[in-house]
């Protein structure tokens, strides 16, 4: 039996999400660079903070996309490596991670110009590494932990921060918005590049997709909250700034937002709001630590670094590669001045920004049947080449400095996967699939990563499966049979229901089967193919009891070369139009298949009715016997329409005297009938407590 890789556990929830993105955007960018916006822009520094948002939009879209697709640890690392190649998947992996370490070392610093309003003179830096040391640890006791504390670190800093506009716009004095745009054209966009690094941290959050519940729903949304709700407040909270602060008290102060608040509420105000600038301070260390922590678990998991990183400790948290990020960030506290660098780090976000919309391009023009985001990213490829044009086009504004820092992290990657990673790594990314296209290659170990990734995620809302299984057709064979008997039995029940005659269908099977198409998993074999003029899937179970033998093909010779024997074959037909739709029910199957408990189910079932339900998720069904003396007495000689079933909830079968009935609203149900019902597991569960024992 195959060993299951250990994965994190999914604990980050859709408050999870929104808080630790928005935690990573209001920090220096809302507390600390106003002041130095108001230097180069005057009042027009709420407008450079709008126009800064404009070119992370695509960046966000494509990263939620790719996010949705392949939520595993590591992020960008992990989607540039699958798409563009280990190399490349190198440079933006230890790029960003020492980015993220660079970021949250400035914002450990960063505390020290409001800390100071309380304590003139401390020296931060050992407060900085005790803080540094604390994150590290609550990150050790897993990311529901630090989660939970990032969540009470941002509704904290959100209620304050809604105090503070809340208190300051009947306050405003409007002549202070006069000259809005004296300082020029030029002035406010650099204003706007200036200040563009307070909403990079907003897609951070996709490092840690491998740990977010409901990943499809779960990221979008939350992402797409926290940067609203993240440029809200910096609009709001700039033009208090600007309609209270005196500009010439604004320029090039660094703690504008207490400076304001202390007029505005007096040295209580301005202590509050102190404490909100060391709270979103500390959030965006804490949702920082837990993303860069993400990044050499990845890498290790691919052989890039040291396998030791990918370990996971008692809370099921990468502990080495947390303390190995924790270990950099004190050597940069300690010994250098990251408050400078960390600039330098936007430099390389954009050229990883840029990296991740040619991914998107190469991950849709793969044709990877089974890449299968929740969420795609409107307007593309449009949208895509903005992004790239965009991003380049602020780098090399940025001047030569940024360039040469840039250049020294690609060769640093460079360097370390030629001389560490390049004899350990046996993959390529998706854009082979594109050479594929064009007549050349493709790395196939790809599409079963994602084909992977795909049973991990489960279902989609709207995906037919409970009703696909109840309408199955069954064969519970109790002869011997071969492989193409039982393929030409199924094939001629099936062409009666689709527009193939039965000689196709087995050779679509049968061909399947050579080209290495059909799964075979405990025990369990799935042919499948798709076919056109057909509006839904149609699903096949067949259960051998005295085994079947499947053959196994090489897949490159097209030899037989292994036979392999099962209990059961399922042959699943999907409507031709829709792929990934075909895939995710494939991989629910084999989900399902893998479960320990499907074995027993299926061997032990008495009736057709039972061997559907052995295949259906205890979550999604319930099977009820009627029986008086029973709850389920209320329904004897009732009709089904006349039943109050939860909503959501749909009576999908009925047994009676061994005959399956197809029930309707005027079916009477009589005693011993048995019935299942299928639902979301919400209404299941109401359900269970009405009417079972």
């Amino acid at each position: 039996m195959a060993i299951k890789k250990k994965r994190l556990k999914k604990e980050i929830t859709l408050l999870g999400v929104f808080s630790i993105a928005a935690g990573t955007t209001l920090s220096a960018g809302f507390f600390l660079l106003p002041g130095l916006a108001a230097q180069q822009a005057g009042p027009a520094l709420i407008l450079a903070y709008v126009l800064a948002a404009i070119p992370l939009i695509p960046a966000m879209l494509s990263v939620v996309e790719l996010a949705t697709a392949m939520p595993r640890a590591g992020g960008v690392y992990y989607f540039l490596d699958r798409a563009l190649g280990p190399l490349v998947g190198t440079i933006g992996g230890i790029g960003t991670w020492l980015a993220l370490i660079l970021k949250v070392s400035f914002a450990l610093i960063g505390m020290g110009a409001y800390i100071s309003l309380f304590i003139p003179g401390l020296s931060i830096t050992p407060i900085a590494v005790v803080l540094a040391l604390a994150l590290g640890l609550l990150n050790i006791f897993g990311s529901k932990t630090s989660g939970k504390f990032q969540i009470y670190l941002v509704v904290t800093l959100l209620s304050i921060l809604t105090f503070f506009v809340a208190g300051g716009i009947p306050k405003l004095n409007y002549d202070q918005f006069n000259n809005f745009f004296d300082a020029g054209f030029d002035s406010i966009m650099a204003t706007a590049g200036l200040v563009y690094i307070s909403y990079v941290g907003v897609t951070k959050v996709a490092s840690l997709a491998e740990e977010v519940k409901n990943p499809e729903r779960n990221l979008p949304l939350g992402v797409f909250l926290a940067l609203g709700v993240s440029i809200l407040i910096y609009i709001l909270g700039t033009s208090v700034m600007v309609g209270v602060l005196p500009m010439s008290e604004l320029m090039g102060n660094l703690t504008p937002v207490a400076s304001t608040a202390k007029i505005l509420f007096g040295d209580y105000g301005m202590i509050l709001l102190s404490i909100a600038a060391i709270i979103a301070f500390v959030s965006v260390a804490n949702a920082g630590t837990m993303s860069a922590s993400r990044y050499p678990l990845a890498m290790s998991r691919d052989h890039i670094m040291p396998s030791y990183l990918k370990k996971l400790g008692r809370f099921n948290t990468p502990v080495y590669s947390i303390i190995l990020t924790v270990s950099i960030i004190i050597i940069l506290l300690i010994f250098l001045d990251p408050t400078g660098i960390a600039k330098l780090a936007s430099a390389f976000q954009l050229l990883m920004f840029t990296l991740v919309f040619i991914a998107v391009i190469i991950m849709r023009e793969s044709k990877i049947e089974s890449y299968d985001p929740g969420y795609k990213a409107p307007f593309y490829p449009w949208l895509q080449i903005f992004g790239i044009v965009s991003s380049l086009y602020l780098i090399f504004e940025m001047g030569a400095l940024p360039i040469m820092f840039l250049s020294g992290l690609v060769i640093a990657g460079g360097l370390w996967y030629w001389y560490y990673a390049r004899g350990k790594v046996e993959r390529n990314g998706a854009i082979y699939h594109i050479f594929e296209r064009l007549g050349q290659q493709r790395f196939k170990g790809l599409d079963t990563e994602l084909r992977g990734i795909l049973k991990e995620k489960g279902l989609r809302k709207g995906d037919p499966f409970d009703k696909i299984v109840t309408e199955c057709k069954v064969f519970d064979i109790k002869d011997d049979i071969t492989f193409s008997e039982a393929v030409n039995l199924t094939a001629s029940l099936v062409s009666k229901y689709i527009p193939l005659s039965a000689e196709d269908i087995v050779k679509r099977i049968m061909e399947g089967t050579r080209v290495g198409a059909t799964p075979v998993t405990r025990g369990v074999a799935l042919p499948h193919f798709r076919c056109g003029g057909i509006e839904r899937s149609m699903l096949v179970l067949m259960r051998v009891k005295n085994g079947i033998n499947i053959p196994i093909f090489n897949p490159i010779t097209y030899q037989e070369e292994d036979v392999q024997r099962v209990a059961a074959v399922f042959f699943l037909i999907s409507p031709e139009k829709n792929p990934t739709q075909h895939l995710r029910i494939l991989a629910q199957i084999a989900g399902r298949v893998d479960d320990d408990s499907f074995a027993e189910a299926w061997n032990s079932a008495k009736d057709e009715q039972e061997l559907k339900e052995a295949l259906l998720h205890d979550d999604n069904f319930l099977a009820l016997h009627i029986l008086k003396g029973k709850k389920t007495e209320l329904f004897i000689n009732k009709e089904l329409k006349d039943i109050k079933f939860p909503s959501g909830c749909l009576v999908a079968i009925l047994q009676r005297g061994g005959e399956l009935i197809v029930p309707k609203g005027n079916t009477k149900i009589i005693e011993e009938d048995r019935i299942t019902i299928i639902g979301d597991p919400g209404s299941m569960k109401e359900l269970r407590k009405l009417y079972v024992e």
